[in-house]
């Protein structure tokens, strides 16, 4: 097989057609179909099933194409570290954000790098904590921000901060940051909660049960934005890190305060691949998100937080 076959094969699943996928390689329709027969035939699997709709691919092809796809963006990725303008620094750097953190930091992260680094090729990749170490383990992002991860055989893992867990409501709830609310008077509230088997479900539920409690979790989801907007709208309280409510507490859309009794942290890691070298555009990129985090901090931005030693020392 060769690099071509691959683009193929790539393309034809996520476009879904041969006759979209060679618009958008620029080729005509039988050289696609004569690379993907060329594959099946190498490989002696059958690689799409051939429907009205379109090109669906099989197991057999869905396992290819994904390899595929680390295996060109591995090229991509060399190529642009090896043919790197003099002192630039280059390179495809595919970074993960949690989704509490993008609001704040996303911006900021691609305007720092546009500017002083124009040669790093940014990839955001957005996601629950769970989904990132996958993808991170995967190979299929360089770096990425974790929550309450200590160590890991296959990681490099360094503690950037701890922040607490709030409650969030309409204006008229009257929330306050200097007046915690304790988990036992959560009990006769309508909650919008994070579903099971979700990190910060079970630390909300580890909480309930320190302070000898049941709460009422009249609405799950999987999706923070959802969260708070069904708190808006009055559906319920819900609970979240401060950073992913900070941008609507300070426009006057929610109220929060602090949980307490008892006070639950989580920790917000920087993580990276053990594997292999680090290539300077990754380091590069780690060091702008550090700086990043912790001038929002510094600015109040990022409320409430414990500055672990690695981001006060950078």
């Amino acid at each position: 097989m060769d690099l071509k076959q691959l683009r193929a094969l790539v393309t034809v699943v996520e476009a879904g057609s041969v006759t979209r996928a060679a618009r958008l390689l620029r080729l005509v329709q039988p050289a696609v179909t004569r690379q993907i027969r060329a594959l099946e035939e190498e490989l002696g699997v059958v690689l799409f099933e051939r429907t009205r709709t379109g090109m669906q691919p099989t197991d057999a092809g869905e396992a290819l194409a994904e390899r595929a796809r680390r295996a060109l963006a591995e090229l991509d990725r060399a190529r642009a570290e090896l043919t790197p303008p003099a002192g630039e620094v280059t390179g495809i750097v595919t970074v993960g954000l949690l989704e509490s953190t993008v609001d704040l930091l996303a911006e900021p992260l691609v305007a720092e790098l546009t500017r002083d680094h124009p040669g790093v090729e940014l990839r955001l990749q957005t996601g629950y904590s769970g989904h990132l170490q996958r993808w991170l383990d995967d190979g299929d992002l360089d770096l990425s921000l974790l929550y309450n991860l200590r160590s890991s055989p296959s990681l490099n893992v360094t503690p950037l901060l701890r922040e607490r867990l709030w409650v969030a409501a309409p204006p008229g709830a009257a929330l306050h940051a200097d007046r915690p609310v304790p988990f036992a008077g959560l009990t006769a509230r309508r909650l919008i909660l994070p579903t099971d088997g979700h990190g910060l479900r079970t630390l909300i539920n580890g909480g309930a049960h320190q302070a000898g409690v049941s709460l009422n979790s009249a609405i799950s989801t999987n999706s923070m934005a959802m969260q708070k907007r069904l708190a808006r709208a009055g559906h319920g309280w819900t609970i979240l890190p401060s950073v992913g409510l900070a941008e609507e507490v300070a426009a006057g859309l929610l109220c929060a305060a602090p949980l307490c009794e008892p006070e639950v942290l989580w920790t917000v890691v920087l993580a990276t691949s053990r594997t292999g070298r680090v290539p300077r555009a990754v380091a590069t990129v780690a060091r702008v998100l550090t700086r990043l985090i912790r001038m929002t901090v510094a600015q109040s931005r990022w409320p409430l937080v414990e500055v672990e030693p690695a981001l006060s020392a950078r």
